[in-house]
Protein backbone atom coordinates (compact mmCIF):
# COMPACT_ATOMS: atom_id res chain seq x y z
CA UNK A 1 0.00 0.00 0.00
CA UNK A 2 1.51 3.57 -1.37
CA UNK A 3 0.59 7.11 -0.40
CA UNK A 4 -2.56 8.47 -2.51
CA UNK A 5 -3.60 11.62 -3.87
CA UNK A 6 -7.02 12.15 -4.89
CA UNK A 7 -7.92 15.22 -7.35
CA UNK A 8 -11.24 16.99 -8.24
CA UNK A 9 -10.52 17.90 -11.78
CA UNK A 10 -13.77 19.60 -12.10
CA UNK A 11 -13.53 22.05 -9.08
CA UNK A 12 -10.02 21.55 -8.88
CA UNK A 13 -9.85 21.54 -4.60
CA UNK A 14 -6.30 21.54 -2.80
CA UNK A 15 -5.31 17.79 -3.08
CA UNK A 16 -5.67 15.78 -0.13
CA UNK A 17 -2.77 13.13 0.65
CA UNK A 18 -3.12 9.89 2.96
CA UNK A 19 0.02 8.31 4.09
CA UNK A 20 -0.12 4.49 4.14
CA UNK A 21 -0.50 3.21 7.55
CA UNK A 22 3.36 2.30 8.07
CA UNK A 23 4.33 5.58 6.87
CA UNK A 24 2.02 7.64 8.90
CA UNK A 25 2.92 5.94 11.83
CA UNK A 26 5.78 7.79 13.41
CA UNK A 27 6.87 5.66 16.36
CA UNK A 28 8.09 3.52 13.49
CA UNK A 29 8.71 6.13 10.48
CA UNK A 30 10.95 7.85 12.84
CA UNK A 31 10.76 11.27 10.63
CA UNK A 32 12.67 9.27 7.79
CA UNK A 33 12.25 11.99 5.48
CA UNK A 34 12.15 15.00 7.72
CA UNK A 35 13.29 17.39 10.09
CA UNK A 36 13.24 15.76 13.35
CA UNK A 37 11.10 17.89 15.69
CA UNK A 38 11.64 19.36 19.27
CA UNK A 39 8.24 17.37 20.42
CA UNK A 40 9.71 14.20 19.50
CA UNK A 41 13.51 14.92 20.53
CA UNK A 42 12.66 13.45 24.32
CA UNK A 43 15.81 11.14 24.76
CA UNK A 44 18.48 12.96 26.94
CA UNK A 45 22.13 14.60 25.32
CA UNK A 46 23.38 11.44 27.37
CA UNK A 47 21.11 8.72 26.00
CA UNK A 48 21.54 9.87 22.58
CA UNK A 49 25.20 9.35 22.52
CA UNK A 50 24.90 6.18 24.24
CA UNK A 51 22.47 4.84 21.68
CA UNK A 52 24.71 6.01 19.17
CA UNK A 53 27.91 4.80 20.42
CA UNK A 54 26.07 1.30 21.06
CA UNK A 55 26.17 1.09 16.89
CA UNK A 56 30.35 0.94 17.09
CA UNK A 57 29.69 -2.51 18.69
CA UNK A 58 31.03 -4.03 15.51
CA UNK A 59 33.59 -6.43 14.75
CA UNK A 60 34.95 -5.07 11.47
CA UNK A 61 37.23 -3.25 13.19
CA UNK A 62 39.08 -6.17 14.19
CA UNK A 63 39.15 -7.67 10.51
CA UNK A 64 39.89 -4.39 8.77
CA UNK A 65 42.93 -3.67 11.10
CA UNK A 66 44.22 -7.34 10.71
CA UNK A 67 43.93 -7.19 7.37
CA UNK A 68 45.96 -3.90 7.51
CA UNK A 69 48.23 -5.01 9.97
CA UNK A 70 48.96 -8.50 7.79
CA UNK A 71 49.25 -6.75 4.68
CA UNK A 72 51.49 -3.87 5.29
CA UNK A 73 53.27 -4.41 8.62
CA UNK A 74 53.15 -3.18 11.87
CA UNK A 75 54.54 0.25 11.25
CA UNK A 76 52.70 1.28 8.22
CA UNK A 77 49.55 -0.43 9.60
CA UNK A 78 49.93 2.11 12.64
CA UNK A 79 50.36 5.33 10.85
CA UNK A 80 47.86 4.11 8.27
CA UNK A 81 45.73 3.97 11.36
CA UNK A 82 46.08 7.21 13.04
CA UNK A 83 46.05 8.83 9.92
CA UNK A 84 42.67 7.67 8.80
CA UNK A 85 41.40 8.25 12.40
CA UNK A 86 42.29 11.72 12.23
CA UNK A 87 41.14 12.79 8.64
CA UNK A 88 37.61 11.25 9.85
CA UNK A 89 37.17 12.85 13.14
CA UNK A 90 37.97 16.10 11.71
CA UNK A 91 35.65 15.83 8.71
CA UNK A 92 33.36 14.29 11.63
CA UNK A 93 33.29 17.57 13.89
CA UNK A 94 30.85 19.64 11.50
CA UNK A 95 28.72 17.07 10.01
CA UNK A 96 27.83 16.17 13.79
CA UNK A 97 26.98 19.48 14.74
CA UNK A 98 25.36 20.03 11.88
CA UNK A 99 22.90 17.19 12.21
CA UNK A 100 22.13 17.87 16.08
CA UNK A 101 21.71 21.36 15.45
CA UNK A 102 19.00 21.40 12.91
CA UNK A 103 17.86 17.45 13.62
CA UNK A 104 18.18 16.27 10.39
CA UNK A 105 20.00 12.90 8.65
CA UNK A 106 22.79 12.88 6.83
CA UNK A 107 21.06 12.97 3.51
CA UNK A 108 19.26 15.94 4.13
CA UNK A 109 22.56 18.03 5.45
CA UNK A 110 23.85 16.81 2.30
CA UNK A 111 20.84 18.33 -0.04
CA UNK A 112 21.41 21.97 1.60
CA UNK A 113 25.56 21.81 2.48
CA UNK A 114 26.33 21.91 -1.47
CA UNK A 115 24.27 19.15 -3.19
CA UNK A 116 20.96 20.21 -4.17
CA UNK A 117 17.48 18.35 -3.79
CA UNK A 118 18.57 15.49 -6.45
CA UNK A 119 22.62 16.10 -6.50
CA UNK A 120 21.86 13.99 -2.94
CA UNK A 121 20.01 11.40 -4.50
CA UNK A 122 23.74 9.73 -5.72
CA UNK A 123 25.14 10.08 -2.22
CA UNK A 124 21.79 8.44 -0.39
CA UNK A 125 22.63 5.47 -2.55
CA UNK A 126 26.78 5.71 -1.67
CA UNK A 127 25.17 6.01 1.78
CA UNK A 128 23.08 2.98 1.02
CA UNK A 129 25.89 1.06 0.02
CA UNK A 130 28.19 1.40 2.85
CA UNK A 131 25.32 0.10 4.96
CA UNK A 132 24.59 -3.00 3.47
CA UNK A 133 28.39 -3.45 2.55
CA UNK A 134 29.11 -3.41 6.52
CA UNK A 135 25.91 -5.24 6.89
CA UNK A 136 27.26 -8.16 4.57
CA UNK A 137 30.96 -7.85 6.36
CA UNK A 138 29.45 -7.82 10.01
CA UNK A 139 26.67 -10.91 9.23
CA UNK A 140 29.82 -12.68 8.00
CA UNK A 141 31.71 -12.90 11.11
CA UNK A 142 28.09 -13.38 13.10
CA UNK A 143 27.75 -16.21 10.65
CA UNK A 144 31.54 -17.19 11.26
CA UNK A 145 30.91 -17.70 15.27
CA UNK A 146 27.79 -19.43 15.09
CA UNK A 147 29.48 -22.16 12.45
CA UNK A 148 32.53 -22.16 14.79
CA UNK A 149 30.06 -22.88 18.03
CA UNK A 150 27.23 -25.15 16.43
CA UNK A 151 28.79 -26.32 13.19
CA UNK A 152 25.79 -24.11 11.56
CA UNK A 153 26.51 -24.12 7.46
CA UNK A 154 27.42 -20.63 6.69
CA UNK A 155 24.77 -19.91 3.86
CA UNK A 156 22.10 -20.84 6.77
CA UNK A 157 23.94 -18.90 9.06
CA UNK A 158 23.79 -15.47 6.90
CA UNK A 159 20.37 -16.00 6.54
CA UNK A 160 19.57 -16.09 10.05
CA UNK A 161 22.00 -12.97 10.81
CA UNK A 162 20.06 -11.25 8.15
CA UNK A 163 16.32 -12.18 10.03
CA UNK A 164 17.34 -11.42 13.65
CA UNK A 165 17.80 -7.64 13.12
CA UNK A 166 14.04 -6.88 11.55
CA UNK A 167 12.00 -7.43 14.85
CA UNK A 168 14.46 -4.53 15.67
CA UNK A 169 14.97 -2.09 13.47
CA UNK A 170 10.82 -2.32 12.82
CA UNK A 171 10.28 -0.72 15.85
CA UNK A 172 12.29 2.14 14.87
CA UNK A 173 14.57 4.48 17.25
CA UNK A 174 12.74 3.22 20.83
CA UNK A 175 13.67 -0.15 20.03
CA UNK A 176 16.73 0.63 19.18
CA UNK A 177 17.58 2.69 22.36
CA UNK A 178 17.13 -0.71 24.69
CA UNK A 179 18.73 -3.03 22.63
CA UNK A 180 21.75 -1.11 22.74
CA UNK A 181 21.43 0.04 26.45
CA UNK A 182 20.51 -3.72 27.47
CA UNK A 183 23.65 -4.78 25.97
CA UNK A 184 26.14 -2.75 26.44
CA UNK A 185 27.60 -3.96 29.66
CA UNK A 186 28.35 -7.68 28.66
CA UNK A 187 29.33 -6.16 24.89
CA UNK A 188 32.22 -3.58 27.44
CA UNK A 189 33.30 -7.07 28.94
CA UNK A 190 33.28 -9.25 26.40
CA UNK A 191 35.64 -6.03 24.85
CA UNK A 192 38.20 -5.49 27.67
CA UNK A 193 38.61 -9.12 28.74
CA UNK A 194 40.41 -10.78 25.90
CA UNK A 195 43.15 -7.83 26.36
CA UNK A 196 43.24 -8.58 30.39
CA UNK A 197 44.26 -12.31 29.66
CA UNK A 198 46.62 -11.12 27.48
CA UNK A 199 48.37 -8.51 29.48
CA UNK A 200 48.24 -11.45 32.76
CA UNK A 201 49.02 -14.35 30.74
CA UNK A 202 51.24 -13.36 27.35
CA UNK A 203 52.93 -9.59 28.66
CA UNK A 204 55.61 -10.04 25.76
CA UNK A 205 52.72 -10.50 23.01
CA UNK A 206 52.32 -6.59 23.42
CA UNK A 207 56.46 -5.95 22.25
CA UNK A 208 56.22 -8.84 19.47
CA UNK A 209 53.22 -6.91 17.92
CA UNK A 210 55.25 -3.61 17.04
CA UNK A 211 57.82 -5.38 15.41
CA UNK A 212 55.45 -7.60 13.29
CA UNK A 213 56.32 -7.36 9.35
CA UNK A 214 53.18 -8.60 8.07
CA UNK A 215 52.50 -12.05 6.08
CA UNK A 216 52.94 -10.91 2.99
CA UNK A 217 56.48 -9.84 3.24
CA UNK A 218 55.86 -6.36 3.60
CA UNK A 219 58.97 -5.52 6.56
CA UNK A 220 58.14 -4.62 10.16
CA UNK A 221 59.54 -0.91 9.17
CA UNK A 222 57.81 2.36 7.46
CA UNK A 223 56.46 2.15 3.62
CA UNK A 224 54.70 5.12 1.80
CA UNK A 225 52.78 2.68 -0.22
CA UNK A 226 51.63 0.14 2.80
CA UNK A 227 51.34 3.46 4.38
CA UNK A 228 48.94 4.96 1.50
CA UNK A 229 47.13 1.73 0.68
CA UNK A 230 46.15 1.44 4.15
CA UNK A 231 45.19 4.14 4.90
CA UNK A 232 42.66 3.65 1.96
CA UNK A 233 40.94 0.83 3.66
CA UNK A 234 40.52 2.34 7.21
CA UNK A 235 39.29 5.43 5.72
CA UNK A 236 36.45 3.01 3.99
CA UNK A 237 34.63 3.63 7.41
CA UNK A 238 34.23 7.64 6.56
CA UNK A 239 30.23 7.15 6.04
CA UNK A 240 30.02 6.06 9.38
CA UNK A 241 29.53 9.19 10.84
CA UNK A 242 26.30 8.75 8.53
CA UNK A 243 24.71 6.01 11.07
CA UNK A 244 25.81 8.37 14.29
CA UNK A 245 23.86 11.57 12.50
CA UNK A 246 20.48 9.32 12.13
CA UNK A 247 20.91 9.02 16.04
CA UNK A 248 21.92 12.45 16.71
CA UNK A 249 19.36 14.18 14.82
CA UNK A 250 17.31 13.48 17.85
CA UNK A 251 19.55 15.39 19.72
CA UNK A 252 17.44 17.63 22.42
CA UNK A 253 17.89 21.38 21.47
CA UNK A 254 21.30 22.89 23.06
CA UNK A 255 20.49 25.38 25.89
CA UNK A 256 22.78 27.06 28.40
CA UNK A 257 21.51 24.21 31.03
CA UNK A 258 22.73 22.16 29.02
CA UNK A 259 25.21 23.29 26.63
CA UNK A 260 28.16 21.34 27.93
CA UNK A 261 26.42 18.30 27.83
CA UNK A 262 25.10 18.64 24.83
CA UNK A 263 28.70 20.09 23.35
CA UNK A 264 30.42 16.70 24.44
CA UNK A 265 27.76 14.19 23.74
CA UNK A 266 27.52 15.43 19.94
CA UNK A 267 30.99 15.16 19.74
CA UNK A 268 31.74 12.06 21.86
CA UNK A 269 28.47 10.38 19.77
CA UNK A 270 29.68 11.71 16.25
CA UNK A 271 33.18 11.72 15.18
CA UNK A 272 33.87 10.11 19.03
CA UNK A 273 33.43 6.99 17.40
CA UNK A 274 36.52 6.64 15.35
CA UNK A 275 38.76 7.02 18.89
CA UNK A 276 37.16 3.66 20.11
CA UNK A 277 37.21 2.36 16.51
CA UNK A 278 41.00 3.30 16.01
CA UNK A 279 41.70 1.28 19.41
CA UNK A 280 39.62 -1.70 18.13
CA UNK A 281 41.14 -1.64 15.02
CA UNK A 282 44.76 -1.62 16.73
CA UNK A 283 43.31 -4.23 19.40
CA UNK A 284 42.33 -6.68 16.52
CA UNK A 285 45.42 -6.97 14.94
CA UNK A 286 46.93 -7.57 17.96
CA UNK A 287 44.89 -10.69 19.01
CA UNK A 288 45.01 -11.79 15.12
CA UNK A 289 48.89 -11.60 15.48
CA UNK A 290 48.60 -13.78 19.35
CA UNK A 291 46.82 -16.11 17.77
CA UNK A 292 48.15 -16.41 14.16
CA UNK A 293 50.31 -19.68 15.02
CA UNK A 294 47.96 -21.33 16.67
CA UNK A 295 44.86 -21.23 13.71
CA UNK A 296 46.60 -19.47 10.49
CA UNK A 297 46.19 -16.33 8.40
CA UNK A 298 42.75 -17.40 7.19
CA UNK A 299 41.31 -17.76 10.29
CA UNK A 300 43.50 -15.18 12.09
CA UNK A 301 41.54 -12.30 9.70
CA UNK A 302 38.01 -13.87 11.35
CA UNK A 303 37.54 -12.30 14.41
CA UNK A 304 36.09 -15.59 16.47
CA UNK A 305 39.30 -17.37 16.61
CA UNK A 306 41.79 -14.37 17.87
CA UNK A 307 38.97 -13.75 20.24
CA UNK A 308 38.70 -17.57 21.36
CA UNK A 309 42.71 -18.12 21.35
CA UNK A 310 43.02 -14.99 23.72
CA UNK A 311 40.09 -16.27 26.74
CA UNK A 312 41.53 -19.60 26.55
CA UNK A 313 44.19 -19.43 29.36
CA UNK A 314 41.22 -18.33 31.76
CA UNK A 315 38.09 -19.60 30.25
CA UNK A 316 39.86 -23.16 28.79
CA UNK A 317 36.43 -25.19 27.36
CA UNK A 318 34.57 -22.07 28.13
CA UNK A 319 36.12 -19.77 25.61
CA UNK A 320 34.44 -20.51 22.55
CA UNK A 321 30.99 -20.11 23.83
CA UNK A 322 31.96 -17.08 25.71
CA UNK A 323 33.46 -15.45 22.69
CA UNK A 324 30.55 -16.46 20.64
CA UNK A 325 28.06 -15.03 22.75
CA UNK A 326 30.43 -11.28 22.69
CA UNK A 327 30.55 -11.52 18.46
CA UNK A 328 26.70 -12.38 18.08
CA UNK A 329 25.99 -9.65 20.74
CA UNK A 330 28.48 -7.46 18.74
CA UNK A 331 26.86 -8.13 15.42
CA UNK A 332 23.27 -6.99 16.82
CA UNK A 333 24.13 -4.01 18.17
CA UNK A 334 25.89 -2.78 14.86
CA UNK A 335 23.46 -4.87 12.14
CA UNK A 336 20.54 -3.36 13.67
CA UNK A 337 22.01 -0.09 12.94
CA UNK A 338 22.99 -0.61 9.55
CA UNK A 339 20.02 -2.04 8.71
CA UNK A 340 18.02 1.08 10.16
CA UNK A 341 20.30 3.70 8.26
CA UNK A 342 19.44 1.41 5.32
CA UNK A 343 16.20 1.69 5.66
CA UNK A 344 16.61 5.80 6.00
CA UNK A 345 18.82 6.05 2.89
CA UNK A 346 16.75 4.10 0.36
CA UNK A 347 13.62 5.81 1.67
CA UNK A 348 15.41 9.55 0.79
CA UNK A 349 16.07 7.92 -3.14
CA UNK A 350 13.59 6.38 -3.85
CA UNK A 351 11.04 9.16 -2.38
CA UNK A 352 12.62 11.59 -4.88
CA UNK A 353 12.91 9.49 -7.57
CA UNK A 354 9.00 7.87 -7.25
CA UNK A 355 7.35 10.25 -5.79
CA UNK A 356 6.13 7.72 -3.46
CA UNK A 357 6.52 6.80 0.30
CA UNK A 358 5.07 3.42 1.41
CA UNK A 359 7.29 3.24 4.54
CA UNK A 360 10.51 2.95 6.06
CA UNK A 361 10.61 -0.08 7.14
CA UNK A 362 9.90 -1.85 3.23
CA UNK A 363 13.04 -0.35 2.89
CA UNK A 364 14.18 -2.85 5.42
CA UNK A 365 14.15 -5.47 3.35
CA UNK A 366 15.57 -4.09 0.14
CA UNK A 367 18.59 -3.63 2.20
CA UNK A 368 18.69 -6.76 3.96
CA UNK A 369 18.02 -8.61 0.59
CA UNK A 370 21.73 -7.16 -1.05
CA UNK A 371 23.72 -7.56 2.12
CA UNK A 372 22.03 -11.40 1.96
CA UNK A 373 23.49 -11.46 -1.42
CA UNK A 374 26.98 -9.97 -1.13
CA UNK A 375 27.26 -12.78 2.06
CA UNK A 376 26.46 -15.50 0.30
CA UNK A 377 28.99 -14.21 -2.55
CA UNK A 378 31.81 -14.64 0.37
CA UNK A 379 31.98 -10.99 -0.24
CA UNK A 380 34.82 -11.46 3.57
CA UNK A 381 37.21 -12.65 0.73
CA UNK A 382 37.90 -9.48 -1.42
CA UNK A 383 37.49 -6.90 2.45
CA UNK A 384 41.01 -5.07 1.28
CA UNK A 385 39.96 -4.40 -2.54
CA UNK A 386 36.31 -3.33 -1.87
CA UNK A 387 36.50 -1.30 0.62
CA UNK A 388 39.83 0.48 -0.76
CA UNK A 389 37.18 0.82 -3.71
CA UNK A 390 34.73 2.26 -1.69
CA UNK A 391 36.65 4.77 0.46
CA UNK A 392 37.61 6.82 -2.61
CA UNK A 393 34.02 7.89 -3.13
CA UNK A 394 33.01 7.90 0.48
CA UNK A 395 35.60 10.31 1.27
CA UNK A 396 34.61 12.62 -1.51
CA UNK A 397 31.43 12.88 -0.41
CA UNK A 398 32.01 13.40 3.38
CA UNK A 399 34.89 15.67 2.57
CA UNK A 400 32.49 18.09 0.12
CA UNK A 401 29.98 18.35 3.04
CA UNK A 402 32.58 19.30 5.47
CA UNK A 403 34.10 21.66 2.93
CA UNK A 404 30.73 23.47 2.73
CA UNK A 405 29.72 23.49 6.33
CA UNK A 406 33.55 24.94 7.40
CA UNK A 407 34.27 26.99 4.47
CA UNK A 408 31.66 28.09 2.74
CA UNK A 409 29.21 28.76 5.19
CA UNK A 410 31.63 30.93 7.23
CA UNK A 411 32.73 33.13 4.13
CA UNK A 412 29.31 33.68 2.86
CA UNK A 413 29.51 32.03 -0.50
CA UNK A 414 26.16 29.11 1.29
CA UNK A 415 23.30 30.00 3.22
CA UNK A 416 24.62 29.84 7.35
CA UNK A 417 21.56 27.73 7.53
CA UNK A 418 21.12 23.99 6.45
CA UNK A 419 17.79 24.67 3.95
CA UNK A 420 16.90 20.89 2.61
CA UNK A 421 13.26 21.08 1.26
CA UNK A 422 12.85 20.76 -2.53
CA UNK A 423 10.61 23.98 -2.22
CA UNK A 424 13.82 26.14 -2.17
CA UNK A 425 16.35 24.14 -3.66
CA UNK A 426 18.14 23.52 -7.41
CA UNK A 427 18.39 20.45 -8.23
CA UNK A 428 21.69 19.97 -8.58
CA UNK A 429 24.17 22.45 -6.76
CA UNK A 430 27.76 22.08 -8.82
CA UNK A 431 29.70 23.08 -5.43
CA UNK A 432 29.21 20.18 -3.67
CA UNK A 433 28.02 17.88 -6.36
CA UNK A 434 30.66 18.42 -8.53
CA UNK A 435 33.20 18.87 -6.21
CA UNK A 436 32.64 15.17 -5.28
CA UNK A 437 31.95 13.50 -8.70
CA UNK A 438 35.03 15.27 -10.15
CA UNK A 439 37.17 14.08 -6.85
CA UNK A 440 35.83 10.95 -6.77
CA UNK A 441 36.25 10.11 -10.65
CA UNK A 442 39.98 11.11 -10.48
CA UNK A 443 40.47 9.04 -7.59
CA UNK A 444 39.10 5.88 -8.93
CA UNK A 445 41.22 6.39 -11.88
CA UNK A 446 44.41 6.50 -9.55
CA UNK A 447 42.98 3.18 -7.31
CA UNK A 448 43.15 1.24 -10.84
CA UNK A 449 46.62 1.96 -11.43
CA UNK A 450 46.68 4.46 -14.26
CA UNK A 451 48.55 7.19 -12.62
CA UNK A 452 51.05 4.84 -11.44
CA UNK A 453 52.12 3.29 -7.88
CA UNK A 454 51.86 6.18 -5.78
CA UNK A 455 48.93 7.54 -6.91
CA UNK A 456 47.47 4.67 -6.34
CA UNK A 457 47.98 3.91 -3.26
CA UNK A 458 47.44 7.85 -2.30
CA UNK A 459 44.05 7.54 -4.73
CA UNK A 460 42.05 8.61 -0.97
CA UNK A 461 44.62 11.24 -0.21
CA UNK A 462 43.68 12.70 -3.93
CA UNK A 463 39.62 12.45 -3.42
CA UNK A 464 39.87 14.12 -0.02
CA UNK A 465 42.33 17.40 -1.23
CA UNK A 466 40.44 17.32 -4.79
CA UNK A 467 36.54 17.90 -2.79
CA UNK A 468 38.18 20.04 -0.11
CA UNK A 469 39.33 22.27 -2.66
CA UNK A 470 36.63 22.54 -5.51
CA UNK A 471 33.89 22.73 -3.44
CA UNK A 472 34.71 26.22 -1.60
CA UNK A 473 36.78 27.20 -5.31
CA UNK A 474 33.37 25.92 -7.33
CA UNK A 475 31.11 28.02 -4.52
CA UNK A 476 33.18 31.27 -4.95
CA UNK A 477 33.43 31.15 -8.87
CA UNK A 478 29.18 30.96 -9.39
CA UNK A 479 29.17 33.37 -6.53
CA UNK A 480 26.94 30.96 -4.43
CA UNK A 481 24.08 30.76 -6.71
CA UNK A 482 22.55 27.13 -7.00
CA UNK A 483 22.22 26.91 -3.15
CA UNK A 484 18.50 28.57 -2.66
CA UNK A 485 16.37 28.66 -5.99
CA UNK A 486 14.56 31.21 -4.33
CA UNK A 487 14.65 33.14 -0.64
CA UNK A 488 12.84 31.02 2.22
CA UNK A 489 9.80 33.49 3.57
CA UNK A 490 9.17 30.93 6.09
CA UNK A 491 11.87 30.12 8.65
CA UNK A 492 15.03 30.94 6.66
CA UNK A 493 17.78 33.42 7.91
CA UNK A 494 16.25 37.08 9.15
CA UNK A 495 12.61 35.73 9.49
CA UNK A 496 11.25 36.55 13.44
CA UNK A 497 10.35 33.03 14.81
CA UNK A 498 9.69 33.44 18.45
CA UNK A 499 9.47 29.36 18.10
CA UNK A 500 10.56 27.12 15.58
CA UNK A 501 8.32 24.90 17.60
CA UNK A 502 5.26 26.51 16.43
CA UNK A 503 3.13 24.38 14.15
CA UNK A 504 1.58 25.01 11.16
CA UNK A 505 -1.09 22.64 9.36
CA UNK A 506 -0.38 20.98 5.98
CA UNK A 507 -2.20 22.06 3.08
CA UNK A 508 -2.09 18.39 1.31
CA UNK A 509 -1.83 15.77 4.59
CA UNK A 510 -4.08 18.07 6.53
CA UNK A 511 -1.39 17.20 9.65
CA UNK A 512 0.56 19.61 12.11
CA UNK A 513 4.31 20.02 11.67
CA UNK A 514 6.93 22.48 13.14
CA UNK A 515 7.80 25.68 11.49
CA UNK A 516 11.02 24.14 10.00
CA UNK A 517 9.78 21.33 7.85
CA UNK A 518 6.98 23.49 6.06
CA UNK A 519 7.47 25.78 3.31
CA UNK A 520 5.02 27.96 1.31
CA UNK A 521 3.66 26.59 -2.22
CA UNK A 522 1.54 28.35 -4.58
CA UNK A 523 0.38 25.32 -6.23
CA UNK A 524 -1.56 24.90 -2.68
CA UNK A 525 -1.68 28.54 -1.88
CA UNK A 526 -0.47 27.87 1.10
CA UNK A 527 1.99 25.85 3.32
CA UNK A 528 3.05 22.49 2.74
CA UNK A 529 5.18 19.90 5.16
CA UNK A 530 8.58 18.59 3.34
CA UNK A 531 7.46 15.36 2.76
CA UNK A 532 4.28 16.17 0.84
CA UNK A 533 6.39 18.93 -0.90
CA UNK A 534 8.68 15.99 -2.48
CA UNK A 535 5.96 13.54 -3.44
CA UNK A 536 4.12 16.01 -5.41
CA UNK A 537 4.84 14.70 -8.83
CA UNK A 538 2.41 16.76 -10.58
CA UNK A 539 3.33 20.66 -9.48
CA UNK A 540 6.14 21.08 -12.63
CA UNK A 541 8.31 22.79 -9.85
CA UNK A 542 6.42 25.83 -10.22
CA UNK A 543 7.80 27.82 -6.99
CA UNK A 544 11.02 27.68 -8.69
CA UNK A 545 10.79 28.43 -12.44
CA UNK A 546 11.37 31.81 -12.32
CA UNK A 547 14.47 32.38 -9.72
CA UNK A 548 14.80 35.82 -10.32
CA UNK A 549 11.16 37.13 -9.71
CA UNK A 550 11.77 36.81 -6.03
CA UNK A 551 10.13 34.86 -3.35
CA UNK A 552 6.58 33.42 -3.17
CA UNK A 553 5.02 34.43 -0.13
CA UNK A 554 2.04 32.68 0.64
CA UNK A 555 -0.51 33.61 3.42
CA UNK A 556 0.22 30.97 6.30
CA UNK A 557 -2.26 30.09 8.48
CA UNK A 558 -2.39 31.35 12.34
CA UNK A 559 0.58 29.49 14.53
CA UNK A 560 -0.99 26.80 16.26
CA UNK A 561 1.62 25.87 19.18
CA UNK A 562 2.05 22.18 20.79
Amino acid sequence: MTDTVTRDTEAAPPPRRSYARLAADESREDFSLRYAPHSYRRWSPVMVASTALGGIAYLADFAIGASIVFTYGFTSGLASILCAATIIFLTGIPIARACAKYGLDMDLITRGAGFGYFGSTLTSLIYASFTFIFFALEGSIMAQAMHEVVGLPLPVGYLLTTLIVIPIVFRGMGALAKVQAWTQPLWLVGLVLPFVILAFHSPGAFGAFTHFGGTEGAGSGFSWLGFGLGTGVALSLIAQIGEQADYLRFMPARTEQNRKRWNLAVLAAGPGWVIIGAAKQLGGALLAFVALEAVGRTHALEPIAPQVEALKPWLGSVALPAAALFVVVSQIKINVTNAYSGSLSWSNFFSRVTHRHPGRVWYIFLNLAIALTLMEMNMFAALNKLLGFYSNVGIAWIAAVAADLVINKRIGWSPRYIEFKRAYLYAVNPAGFGAMVIASAVSIVAFFGVFGAYAEAFSTFIAAGLALTLCPLIAWATKGRYYLARPNPVNGPGVDVADITATHTCSVCETAYELPDIADCPVQAGPICSLCCSLDAECGDVCRKDTHSGPVLMPMPTVRTG
